[in-house]
């Protein structure tokens, strides 16, 4: 029989173990090549296991297993296959009490007129199967004595007035409290928010954005731009470009802390936090300096899928030096963001909502967001901490900006 071990996959040098979170496949099951099998939750990342042959699985760790890399969690066989399946005999027709083959007597179809008792549902005791008159009375008999509940009289009985009413049955209530141990991504994400605070000399900086010409701009172009890219024109995407504009006006912004050094990235990699059912990841769009606006919105779109189907790796995780957050996706109005260590500043996006403002001396509605800049205050001061925000504001105010690097 040839047994091919399923094992926990290597997946960086930081990581030696995970829980085994979910299985796709039962005991049993006859699995095909590439298929998903499981998903694995590890302190920086949830991914797939699949199977790299065909064949029928058998499971050797349960769900909630905490596993190390490279253990055995189950066994194919491959010499089982779906032809197994194939080769199963094909299900025996029902059973069905023998039909006559000849037309009723007269006397038979006047019975079943007179009843509305159908000769085909009577079991015939006449030659060859028969149905006769005797068959049909029989089985008029027998439908007289299932009186329905809607034929009994209507006087109820003395005794069942006099009798007192059933308690009805009270609903089971739900449990108080729910207990479930925090999975490994979970417990990493409280740590590091945990230590940013404590380690980081933390403050915030807030401003609000004009998005008319973003707005007006999207909807202008957003069908050339999505067949030409394959991807809808977000806001995001407006937003990473004009980030890095301000990096590169604000260097200070795109630096570091390690030890008692302070290190200048002369890069443009920026995080962007993603929401999934495992919880807050922040895949890293590389080289935004030289990408295009359609580039960076395949690249958060790719990113994103990713990260939502839980098959995002370390590499694409590594290395940003800056995050942007969308909280407005969620309703937020405002909001203080947390610094994604060992970067110093993280860039809150808010919703858009239609408030008066005020434009060469006129009330004006304009679709409104509020900024936030969250920074590390020991790496920068306020002084380059409001002129980065502004230098956003800026560039989302007058995308031509973005295309013009001005």
């Amino acid at each position: 029989m040839a047994l091919l071990d399923v094992k926990i996959p290597a997946l960086g040098e930081s990581i030696n173990s995970g829980i085994l979170a979910k299985w796709h496949v039962q005991d049993g099951d006859v699995v095909k090549k590439d298929q998903a099998l499981f998903e694995l939750e590890t302190d920086k990342i949830t991914t797939e296991g699949t199977a790299e042959a065909a064949g029928r699985i058998a499971l050797k760790v349960a769900v909630g297993a905490e596993v190390k890399i490279g253990e055995v969690v189950a066994q194919i066989d491959q010499a089982a296959t779906t032809s197994a399946a194939a080769a199963a005999p094909n299900p025996k027709p029902e059973t069905q009490n023998p039909k006559p083959t000849a037309e009723p007597s007269p006397a038979v179809r006047r019975v079943a007129a007179e009843t509305g008792i159908d000769p085909a549902s009577v079991a015939g005791t006449g030659k060859a199967g028969r149905v006769t008159k005797g068959d049909m009375l029989a089985a008029a008999e027998v439908s007289k004595a299932a009186v329905p509940a809607a034929d009994l009289p209507s006087t109820p009985d003395p005794a069942l007035l006099s009798a007192p009413p059933k308690p009805e049955a009270t609903p089971a209530r739900p449990e108080r409290q729910t207990r479930r141990k925090m999975t490994p991504l979970r417990q990493r994400i409280a740590q590091r928010l945990i230590a940013a605070q404590h380690e980081a000399a933390m403050l915030t900086t807030f401003n609000e954005a004009d998005m008319s010409a973003v707005i007006a701009l999207r909807t202008k172009y957003q069908e050339e731009f999505t067949k030409r890219h394959g991807v809808k024109l977000g806001f995001m995407a407006f937003f990473v470009k004009a980030v890095v504009c301000a990096l590169k006006e604000v260097p200070a912004v795109n630096t570091q802390i390690d030890g008692d050094v302070i290190v200048e990235n002369h890069f443009f990699d920026v995080g962007v936090a993603v929401s999934t059912e495992k919880g807050l990841m922040v895949p890293v769009i590389r080289d935004c300096d030289v990408r295009s606006l359609g580039e960076v919105e395949i690249a958060l779109a790719g990113t994103a899928k990713k990260a939502r189907e839980g098959k995002i790796t370390l590499s694409d995780l590594d290395g940003g030096v800056f995050t942007i957050t969308n909280g407005g996706v969620f309703g937020s109005l405002l909001s203080t963001p947390i610094i994604n260590s060992p970067q110093c500043a993280i860039l809150g996006m808010h919703a858009i909502q239609e408030r008066p403002v005020v434009r060469d001396g006129q009330i004006v509605i304009r679709p409104m967001m509020y900024l936030a800049l969250s920074y590390d205050h020991r790496l920068v001061d306020g002084r380059e901490a409001v002129t980065f925000l502004v230098k956003v504001k800026q560039a989302i105010e007058d995308p031509t900006r973005l295309m013009l690097s001005v």
